[in-house]
C-alpha cells in the first residue's frame, strides 16, 4: 500500500505540471478547434478543445497527458480493489477471532450438585481478583460485582468470556437482584488515600452497600463472608489483638469512614444473623500485600517499592518504630476460602503473627530493590496505629490456617510486579507522546 501511494503522487504531481502547460498554452491560443479529454477535480471526465497545430512538442504533451490520465484512472482502479480486498480480510480475521476458543487457566469440572454460583462484590481488585483465580480454578461460577473505583478489569480479564465467569459494572450502594449461594463481600476502598478521597461514599458502602448484600443473602438463603479490617482495632491497647479485644478508635478522626464504617459492617451482619438467620461469616483481615496492587495506593508496602524502584527517597512516616505484620495475598485468600467453608460465625483474624517496625520493612524493600534510594523520616499520619500484630489462634485451632508464604519470597514477586508495571506504563507514556508530538497542529 506504502508504494501504490507513492506511485499516486508522482502521477498526480505529472498530471499537475501537464495540465498547468496545456493551460499555458490555450490561454495563447486564438483559434480553438479539436478536442481532448480533461479530468476535473469531482472525478469525471469533459471534452476540452485542442487548437490544430502541427508542433511535435504540443503533440507529445497531448500525448503524454492522455497517457498519464489513463494511467491514473488505473491506479485508482487498482486502489478501490486493494481497498475492498482488505476489507474482506479484515471481515475473515474478525471472524476467525470470534471463533476461536480464548485459552483459559485449566478449571477443575464440578457437576450441578458441588458447583456454587458465587457473588464476590469488589472482585476486580486487589484480594478480590485473587479470590477469583481461586474460586473459578475449583470450578466454581464466579459473579464478580464492581464499579471500578479502586478495581481494574485487567485483573479479571484473563477471565472474561469463561463460561463459569460474569462480570457486572454496579455498585453496590445500589440493590442487587441474583441468585447466588455464597457471597464474599470485599467492596470497599482500603487504603487511606482512597477511602478519605470521599469520606461519605466510603461509609455508605460499608453500612448500605452491607445492607444490601445482607439483604439479598436473606432473600437467597446465602451463606455471605464479610471482609473487616484490623482498623476495628483502631490505635490498639492490647497487644497482640485478640478478637476479644473491642478497639480502640477515634470516631471523628480522619480514618473514622473507614474504621467506623467496618465496625458498622460487623454489628450489621451479626444483627442480620440474629433476626433474620442469615448465615455470616467475618475476617478481619491484617496488612496484606502482592501483585495487583494498587500502584498509587498510598501503603506501606507499594510505597516504599515504588519509591525504592524510582531510585527516590524512601518515606518513613513518623520515627518508624510503629509496626505491622504483613500477610501475602496467596495466605489470607487460602483462609477466606476456609473461613467460608466452616461452621464459625464468630469474628476471626487472617493476618501474619510475625511483626516488625516500618522502619525495619523499609530495609528490607531497599536491600531487595537496590539501587541508591536512602530513607528518611518524615511527619507522623494522624491516627496512625503504633502496633499491629494479629492474634490468629482461633484460625489456627478453628481453621487449620496460618500463613506460609515467607516475607523475602512474597516481596520478590510483588517487586516483579511492580518493575513489570513500571516498564508498562512507561511504554504507554512514550507512544502518548509520540501520538501528541506528531498529530500537534
Amino acid at each position: 500500500m506504502t508504494a501504490t501511494k507513492k506511485r499516486l503522487k508522482i502521477v498526480a504531481a505529472i498530471s499537475l505540471l501537464l495540465l498547468l502547460l496545456v493551460y499555458v498554452y490555450r490561454m495563447a491560443s486564438f483559434c480553438p478547434s479539436g478536442k481532448a479529454a480533461l479530468s476535473v477535480p469531482g472525478g469525471e471526465e469533459v471534452q476540452a478543445k485542442w487548437p490544430p497545430t502541427e508542433s511535435p512538442l504540443q503533440r507529445s504533451l497531448q500525448m503524454a497527458y492522455e497517457e498519464q490520465s489513463s494511467l491514473i484512472r488505473e491506479q485508482k482502479a487498482e486502489l478501490q480493489r486493494t481497498r475492498e480486498h482488505l476489507a474482506r480480510l479484515e471481515e475473515q480475521v474478525r471472524s476467525l477471532q470470534t471463533s476461536t476458543p480464548r485459552k483459559y487457566p485449566k478449571v477443575k469440572y464440578l457437576n450441578y450438585k458441588n458447583r456454587k454460583r458465587i457473588l464476590i462484590t469488589g472482585g476486580a481488585g486487589f484480594v478480590g481478583s485473587h479470590l477469583v483465580d481461586d474460586l473459578m480454578v475449583q470450578g466454581h461460577e464466579v459473579i464478580v460485582v464492581d464499579n471500578f473505583f479502586t478495581g481494574r478489569k485487567r485483573n479479571v480479564e484473563h477471565w472474561l468470556g469463561h463460561e463459569n465467569f460474569e462480570l457486572i459494572h454496579h455498585d453496590i450502594v445500589n440493590p442487587l437482584f441474583i441468585e447466588i449461594d455464597e457471597i464474599y463481600h470485599l467492596a470497599s476502598p482500603a487504603s487511606p488515600p482512597h477511602y478519605m478521597y470521599n469520606p461519605v461514599k466510603t461509609i455508605k458502602t460499608n453500612t448500605m452497600g452491607t445492607i444490601n448484600v445482607l439483604g439479598l443473602a436473606k432473600r437467597v438463603m446465602a451463606k455471605v463472608l464479610i471482609a473487616s479490617t484490623s482498623e476495628v482495632y483502631g490505635d490498639p491497647t492490647v497487644h497482640p489483638q485478640p478478637e476479644t479485644y473491642w478497639g480502640h478508635v477515634n470516631p471523628i478522626g480522619p480514618r473514622a469512614c473507614y474504621d467506623e464504617g467496618k465496625r458498622v459492617s460487623e454489628t450489621l451482619s451479626y444483627a442480620y444473623a440474629k433476626q433474620e438467620k442469615v448465615q455470616v461469616r467475618v475476617a478481619r483481615i491484617f496488612n496484606t500485600y502482592g501483585p495487583r496492587m494498587h500502584m498509587n495506593d498510598g501503603r506501606v508496602v507499594s510505597n516504599f517499592i515504588l519509591q525504592a524502584l524510582r531510585n527516590e527517597t524512601i518515606t518513613v512516616y513518623g520515627n518508624g518504630k510503629q509496626t505491622r505484620s504483613f500477610q501475602y495475598v496467596s495466605d489470607l485468600v487460602d483462609g477466606m476460602i476456609a473461613l467460608m467453608a466452616s461452621n464459625y460465625t464468630q469474628p476471626v483474624n487472617l493476618g501474619n503473627p510475625v511483626e516488625q517496625t516500618i522502619g525495619e520493612f523499609a530495609e528490607i524493600i531497599k536491600q531487595l530493590v537496590g539501587g541508591p534510594s536512602v530513607i528518611k523520616q518524615s511527619k507522623a499520619m494522624e491516627d496512625d496505629p503504633q502496633r499491629r500484630k494479629p492474634d490468629i489462634t482461633r484460625a489456627r485451632q478453628l481453621l487449620h490456617w496460618e500463613p506460609k508464604v515467607p516475607l523475602e519470597t512474597g516481596l520478590q514477586r510483588t517487586i516483579s510486579y511492580f518493575r513489570n508495571e513500571l516498564a508498562r506504563s512507561d511504554r504507554f507514556q512514550e507512544s502518548s507522546n509520540k501520538y501528541f508530538d506528531t498529530h500537534t497542529p
